[in-house]
């Protein structure tokens, strides 16, 4: 699947499951420490954030299970695919996520990876708490009503 851009960014990978699983109450905009060939990986568009979360490791915020395959053309100088990944924050934002996760029961879930415009490799972290199934449910069913009620419009007129 090719990329998609938006205004000044292009979107590297998208956790479209994450808006299902979780109800999103904020977001963030964080930089992500990488390795040159993470980057060069990036950059060709293969990343997938399927099962990743972010959390604590001592005093930083870490991204956990992002996959980012190796880059062939490094030989030997190559990453680990699934290795923890610092975010890029200020403290006090840092210490807000820590505290809504610790105390409050929330997650920190990664939305989407994207190059911005002066080429930085950003990730947007969405802080949200777990749906039920019958959440679930009525999300699911809210969308085919909306789907049956645009394709019903349409064909009115």
């Amino acid at each position: 699947m090719a990329p998609k851009t938006e205004p000044g960014r292009r979107v590297v990978a998208d956790n479209r499951a994450a808006r299902y699983h979780y109800s999103i109450e904020d977001t963030f905009e964080a930089g992500i420490a990488l390795t040159g060939t993470e980057v060069k990986s990036l950059r060709s568009g293969k990343a997938t954030l399927g099962e990743a979360y972010a959390g604590p490791s001592g005093t930083d915020l870490m991204l956990f299970n992002v996959f980012i395959p190796e880059y062939l053309e490094a030989n030997r100088f190559n990453h680990d695919t699934k290795r923890p990944r610092r975010l890029l924050l200020h403290r006090r934002q840092i210490n807000k996520l820590i505290g809504a996760t610790q105390r409050q029961g929330y997650t920190v879930v990664p939305l989407k990876i994207y190059f911005n415009e002066q080429g930085r490799a950003k990730v947007e972290l969405g802080l949200g708490k777990g749906k039920q199934a019958h959440d679930k449910r009525e999300a699911t069913k809210e969308r085919d009503w909306k789907r049956d009620q645009a394709r019903l419009l349409r064909d009115r007129g």
